[in-house]
């Protein structure tokens, strides 16, 4: 008869730990938590210390009674939950249900589901943290309260079925705010001049570009300025003043956070934050090898540390040592500190096994992990890896007054780049300037100008989106996915070739917002209350304070929300469109996707139709009234009324005016009107109404 008892949380896990543990031990899943606050209620009194009220999550009885009779067989029980706050709070809750008081329990922890790992955790076993349980409970009772006073306020004033969090609507805002910044970007003009020249002896010319005079760096921001570079250029004749040749360090990248891996996966792989997070945890919990059973081959996936255990660290420069050579292991510390407040008490994602390379294994993996654990895998041995070493050419060319430059760079020393390179930071030219000197004659062959216009700030991806949040300091690891899953799950973004574009009703709750609850969407705000409760975790601020001191403002905030804030609803608007079907005339509803038409008859009469908003413009095209529309997603463009017939559209607005250089239609961007013609980019004030 097993004397221990193990708990863990994921049914995937028990195989393989008992695998490592033997018959004297017993392991069972609780399938994450098994108490939580009362769905039907805040689940605290308020004037009464804001104590949470705990119930068994229903579904959960059954699993309860069964660990309930192991734990009484039992001689220690080991609580094995995750090894973060999320999973020490699990642990807390299941002494609690399962009345663990008189009994030897002891809390146990391990980074990667390995043998070693899980036999030396036992040695290490630990009483229940309850600082990471308080900064847990006070996360939870922060989250219900905005969720549940916040929610109904926008199921009062705009529909059912919507919610505000205090994660996920700092989220929206950012995506919010970067719309309004795209939408008012006004594009500016600028040149770029290049000369190509013949250096003595040489085949291939060369492409030298405009710095500006030999002193000073110089924009050109028009053909005018441009002409006048080239009559100074008239006649002259051209030398090299200037040739440098150095040396440029590349330094091998720190191994994956939950953060870098989401965003790496996202550009590397195409995985959505939530699909990254998925089969990094079927990495994390164990594949089924051929020949070894099952085992966790990667470490645990919610971190945001760069640490690396001195034993993995040593395994790696063996490894690496044997397979690339001693001059490709690094020289120095292998994992570098990000200098910000991080839970170290995980590692950075790796290996559990740097010897357990992605082609040993890809019989054994789906193609997403398989895809998933080379990423993991080649950016933990590249960060312990040497740095990578390029030889640079830099040279500069005079004529007249003026001066053009050229660089080029070659790697001299691949160190880290033979396992691994950036999606973001694949290099370009490889070339490197030789033969050339301050004696070299050089020929001019012919200029090149080309006319440029500045781009608007990139709508945000989701990997952009992460980073952005992880910056700020909002949120934290096990957030971000959910934090994205929701709310383009609520439809306030949608999701469109990586990007996320706000939608209507998107920017309907987060007007609200800003206008009710401006401290919560604040990122400042929102930043400061992550602070506290990593102090609520370092046992400097006590949990109820932070609670205490958040719940009134909010309560107050919501009371002046309710009296306050108009209703956003536009169901009962009567059109002068006529229901086809029975003559009446339809209204205005407002659904997931935004507005749309309905037969005020439903459900006797069930026509709906798009509601195709008139902005007084005429179609370029056609002629005809250009129409506020929606994609299938939600996403908002204009297009002609007349469509599939004519097949105008523009993401901006149109304008009355036209382009006074080109002829061509103006779109508005914010106070100015922008000509849509991009060869063009003719740009005036926006006339008053």
């Amino acid at each position: 008869m097993a004397k221990n008892l193990v708990i863990v949380e994921s049914p995937a896990k028990v195989k393989t730990i008992k695998k490592f543990l033997g018959p004297n031990y017993e392991v069972l899943a609780s399938q994450g938590h098994v108490r939580d606050l009362p769905k039907s209620q805040l689940g605290f009194d308020a004037e009464h210390g804001y104590e949470p009220k705990y119930i068994t999550i229903r579904g959960k009885g059954e699993i309860l009674a069964k660990l309930r009779k192991e734990a009484k067989k039992a001689d220690k029980i080991y609580l094995a939950t995750d090894p973060d706050r999320e999973g020490e709070a699990i642990s807390w809750h299941l002494s609690q249900a399962l009345n663990l008081d008189g009994k030897k329990v002891y809390r146990i922890t391990f980074n990667e589901i390995t043998k070693n790992a899980v036999k030396e955790s036992l040695k290490h076993a630990r009483e229940i943290d309850m600082n990471l349980v308080n900064a847990q409970q006070a996360r939870r009772m922060l989250d219900r309260m905005v969720g549940y006073r916040i929610s109904p306020i926008l199921w009062a004033k705009v529909k059912r079925g919507l919610s505000a969090g205090r994660v996920q609507s700092v989220a929206l805002r950012l995506i919010a705010d970067r719309e309004e910044e795209i939408n008012a970007f006004v594009p500016e003009e600028y040149w770029t001049l290049d000369a190509d020249f013949l250096a003595e002896g040489g085949k291939k010319p060369l492409q030298a570009h405009f710095y500006g005079t030999k002193s000073k760096k110089m924009a050109l921001k028009s053909k005018e300025e441009v002409d006048k570079v080239l009559a100074g250029l008239e006649g002259v004749s051209y030398q090299i003043s200037e040739v440098k040749k150095g040396e440029r360090v590349k330094k091998a990248p720190l191994p994956f956070t939950t953060s870098t891996l989401q965003q790496e996966a996202s550009k590397a792989l195409n995985f959505s934050t939530q699909k990254t997070m998925s089969v990094a945890q079927q990495l994390y919990e164990g594949i089924d090898i051929k020949g070894n059973g099952t085992v966790g081959v990667i470490t645990y996936l919610r971190t945001d540390s760069t640490r690396v255990s001195e034993e993995a660290e040593k395994a790696a420069k063996s490894y690496i040592s044997s397979v690339y050579g001693e001059n490709y292991v690094s020289k120095g510390q292998g994992s570098r500190a990000s200098g910000k407040k991080i839970q170290d008490a995980h590692e950075a994602i790796r290996p559990t096994d740097l010897a357990r390379t992605p082609a040993a294994l890809k019989d054994s993996l789906t193609r997403e992990q398989f895809r998933l654990y080379q990423l993991i895998w080649k950016r933990f041995a590249a960060s312990q890896m040497a740095d990578a070493v390029y030889e640079t050419s830099s040279v500069k060319i005079d004529g007249g007054e003026y001066r053009f430059t050229m660089s080029a760079s070659r790697v001299s020393f691949d160190g880290f780049l033979s396992v691994y390179v950036q999606e973001d930071e694949k290099e370009g030219d490889s070339r490197i300037l030789k033969g050339l000197s301050t004696e070299t004659a050089l020929t001019l062959k012919e200029f090149e100008s080309k006319q440029h216009f500045t781009q608007p700030p990139a709508h945000y991806t989701e990997a952009a989106l992460v980073k952005t949040l992880e910056e700020l300091g909002i949120g934290r690891p096990s957030t971000y996915a959910p934090t994205i899953t929701t709310i383009i799950a609520r439809r306030y973004v949608v999701k469109e070739n990586k990007n996320l574009y706000l939608t209507e009703l998107g920017e309907v709750v987060n007007h609200m917002m800003k206008q009710a609850f401006p401290s919560i969407v604040e990122t400042d705000f929102t930043a400061n209350m992550e602070g506290l409760l990593d102090r609520v975790e370092e046992g400097t601020v006590d949990w109820k304070t932070v609670v205490e001191n958040f719940y009134p403002d909010l309560e107050a905030a919501v009371e002046a929300a309710e009296k306050e804030l108009q209703e956003v609803k536009v169901e009962d608007e009567v059109t002068d469109v006529v229901c086809e079907q029975c003559g009446r005339h339809m209204v205005i509803k407002y659904g997931p996707h935004g507005r749309f038409l309905a037969c005020p008859g439903f459900p006797e009469c069930r026509n709906t139709k798009p509601y195709l908003e008139k902005i007084g413009v005429s179609c370029p095209k056609c002629g005809k009234d250009v129409v506020l529309r929606r994609t299938k997603k939600g996403r908002k463009y204009y297009g002609c009324e007349n469509n599939p017939e004519c097949d105008f559209m523009s993401w901006q607005k149109p304008s009355k005016e036209k382009c006074p250089v080109c002829g061509s239609y103006m779109v508005e961007k914010g106070n100015k009107l922008v000509c849509a013609n991009e060869t063009c980019g003719h740009v005036t004030a926006k006339k008053e109404a």
